[in-house]
């Protein structure tokens, strides 16, 4: 990073607006505010004491760009603990443009991605893990998803891993004192406490990794396949639960040629239901395209919805019942960890006889009408039962993130191997290893062990303005 540099750009988003926000900050941020902004005043920017707001215009060359409001932060109380600036001034794109080229005529330059959120991390404003929270902070959708940004960006991650990580440091640090007594075979470390320790911070860390399935739902949303034969209802069941007409409904078969989705959020979480084409026998090439593409859906799926039409006559139940658990064996051999929900369509036309055959609890039948909307909240209860949200509503740490995934689960893999060493009486300097490389997984995760090629991966994710 080239930390000497003042830097500048954009931070709201681009395009017009009413108004926009344009930052600068670094080591020059005052002294080149000062070459463009004129304000009624005869102190210089940096006279004036840091949370100020300041009016006055922007000019280049005595010719007036536009009027703007000046935020001024001093160092170290600044997002990115440098002299900062905020310039807040009308939206209008040229205006934008203009400003922006005259701070960098001035000596600035134009900030890289995650550049202001990068120096945050470098003087220590923020951890690493804080750092990745603002940028799943911006992205955030729902108010899960919010909830777990906010909860990690305020330290709530990182406090339990550096708790963590202090113990295992003062446990290690007697372990590899006794390597310098190796001759007196004496003990620093109290092996019984060691134990105890591993367990606890085995226990944090498999909270922790089982909390990612939850943590990358909320975060990614969850994705629902409806799959069936042509004509099941699958088109009306999809324009029910998005409540519009988002796919075409014919009594033709394959009328649904291709997977057709989109998302709505319930109870804070993102669902994305997709409506794929009917799976059966053609030779029609294009409806076959659209059933191989079925099938990746349902690959790519974390809840299968098996929907088949239960007011269907042309065979008996019994005969029935068998095409529609042939039809499942099947389709479950395309399964691999997918949740898969059974329903049964068309409720409101069924007569007595076929009640029976819906009330078999051995295949977990939800009885709907998509069309007349009938069973959808039984529907969508059943669909929200299948995400664990427990720990999201205890306030609980969530993991959302996969390169922490990564890391605790490695982690977690060297904490079994110190266990493993204890339990079978290796020697310490053996166990000092794992013990290290217990530390380099964990600190890894906030930062405290970094590397350039990782710090310029995470920022280079981030929107330039960040």
């Amino acid at each position: 990073m080239r930390m000497k540099d003042t830097i500048c750009a954009l931070s709201t988003a681009q395009g017009m607006a009413a108004i926009a926000v344009i930052r600068l900050s670094g080591p020059d941020s005052f002294k080149v505010l000062n070459k463009v902004f004129r304000q009624n005043y005869p102190k210089k920017v940096q006279e004036f004491t840091g949370y100020q707001v300041l009016f006055g215009k922007i000019e280049d060359n005595k010719k007036s760009i536009d009027e703007v409001l000046v935020n001024v932060f001093k160092n170290p109380r600044s997002y990115t603990g440098e002299d900062t600036v905020e310039i807040s001034c009308h939206g209008s794109v040229y205006i934008q443009d203009q400003i922006i080229k005259l701070l960098i005529k001035n000596g600035a330059r134009l900030a890289e991605p995650g550049e202001f959120t990068m120096r945050a991390f470098a003087n220590g404003k923020l951890d690493l893990s804080q750092a990745e929270a603002v940028a799943d902070l911006i992205s955030s959708e729902s108010e899960a998803s919010h909830r777990i940004a906010m909860h990690q960006m305020r330290g709530g991650f990182s406090d339990e891993l550096k708790d963590l990580r202090q113990q295992l440091i003062n446990f290690a640090s007697l372990i590899e004192l006794e390597l310098d007594f190796a001759e007196e075979d004496v003990e620093f470390a109290d092996r019984k406490q060691l134990n105890e320790l591993l367990d606890r911070i085995s226990s944090v860390l498999l909270r922790l990794i089982e909390s990612f399935d939850t943590g990358n739902v909320i975060k990614n949303g969850i994705p629902i396949s409806i799959v069936g034969a042509p004509n099941a209802g699958k088109s009306t069941l999809l324009n029910a639960i998005l409540n519009e007409e988002k796919a075409i409904v014919s009594t033709v078969e394959g009328t649904t040629r291709d997977a057709i989705e989109d998302e709505i959020k319930i109870d804070g979480i993102s669902y994305r239901f997709i409506d794929t084409a009917g799976i059966r026998e053609t030779e029609d090439i294009v409806e076959s395209i659209g059933i191989k593409r079925t099938y990746e859906k349902i690959a790519l799926s974390r809840i299968v919805l098996y929907l088949f039409d239960s007011s269907e006559t042309s065979l008996n139940i019994k005969g029935r019942k068998e095409l529609i658990n042939k039809e499942l064996k099947e389709l479950k051999l395309k399964l691999d960890d997918q949740k898969l929900l059974v329903v049964a369509n068309k409720s409101d036309v069924l007569n007595g006889e076929n009640l029976d055959f819906l009330n078999d609890e051995s295949n977990h039948l939800i009885s709907i009408s998509a069309l007349n909307k009938d069973g959808l909240d039984e529907l969508i209860n059943r669909l929200k039962a299948e995400v664990n949200l427990d720990s999201l509503n205890s306030n609980q740490t969530i993991v959302s993130n996969i390169r922490h995934y990564d890391a605790l689960s490695n982690a977690f893999k060297s904490i079994t191997e110190v266990r493993s060493g204890l339990e079978n009486g290796i020697s310490g300097d053996f166990m000092a290893i794992d013990i290290r490389e217990t530390l380099e997984h964990l600190g890894s995760i906030t930062g405290e062990i970094s590397t350039d090629d990782l710090l310029g991966n995470i920022f280079s994710k981030f929107c330039i303005g960040k």
